[in-house]
């Protein structure tokens, strides 16, 4: 297979013994596309030199690292690789955590007790640009929208979408690719793409799940028909 078609993951953790656990799962795992560990960090000051140095397809992300936050790594490696696919893998389940890591720009945020085949599942779905959050911690982005003053307003944002914004952001919230979206919808990738863009300049959001956490904020809080 082409090595193209392979997908290049970096593993960031302070601990050995977690890296060493994460490489032997996805080494272990079948997979299509492949997928390869091209590196390992221990630190944020060696995330950032590794990444511009391998451009890993997919970062996983341990968001307790010995000399800064992970959240500050997101959001540098946010600005030197755009186009990277950040998941967020780590122990956390505080709403708090979550919440900035979405805000962050990370695609995903998972818990480190995940079991192998959906780790797989979540770094081919991170590197195919779904947004990879399980309903656990959709409700704790959730909670921390209810919680803090100001959110409802911006889960109003969703109202400034047209209808068929509307029916693409809730296709995003399902976890559907532009090209599965483009299918739903009897749209062409491109079109997908140009409502995507006026649909995030509307929201003031950059990523498919910051998206897709305002629309979840905007379903929760309207009554039921």
């Amino acid at each position: 297979m082409n090595s193209s078609e392979t997908i290049r993951v970096l593993i960031v953790d302070d601990s050995p013994v977690v890296r060493r656990g994460i490489r032997a799962v996805i080494e272990s795992e079948p997979s299509d596309p492949p997928i390869e560990i091209v590196g390992e960090a221990s630190s944020a000051a060696a995330a950032l030199n590794d990444v511009q140095l391998l451009r890993p397809d997919v970062v996983l992300l341990d968001l307790r690292l010995p000399d800064d936050s992970g959240l500050t790594v997101c959001r540098q490696l946010r600005q030197l690789l755009p186009k990277t696919c950040i998941l967020v893998l780590t122990s956390s389940t505080d709403n708090q955590s979550v919440y900035e890591t979405v805000l962050a720009g990370a695609h995903g945020y998972l818990l480190k007790e995940i079991d192998p085949a959906s780790l797989i599942q979540a770094i081919q779905d991170g590197h195919a640009g779904r947004p990879v959050f399980t309903g656990q911690v959709a409700t704790s982005v959730l909670n921390v929208i209810r919680e803090q003053q100001g959110k409802p307003s911006e889960a109003s944002r969703v109202d400034l979408l047209s209808p068929q914004e509307l029916k693409v952001l809730a296709a995003i919230a399902a976890g559907h690719s532009n090209k599965e979206i483009a299918e739903l919808l009897g749209l062409s990738t491109n079109t997908v793409k140009n409502y995507i863009a006026n649909m995030f300049q509307k929201l003031g959001v950059e990523r498919r799940a910051q998206a897709m956490a305002l629309y979840l904020s905007s379903r929760q809080s309207k009554p039921d028909n």
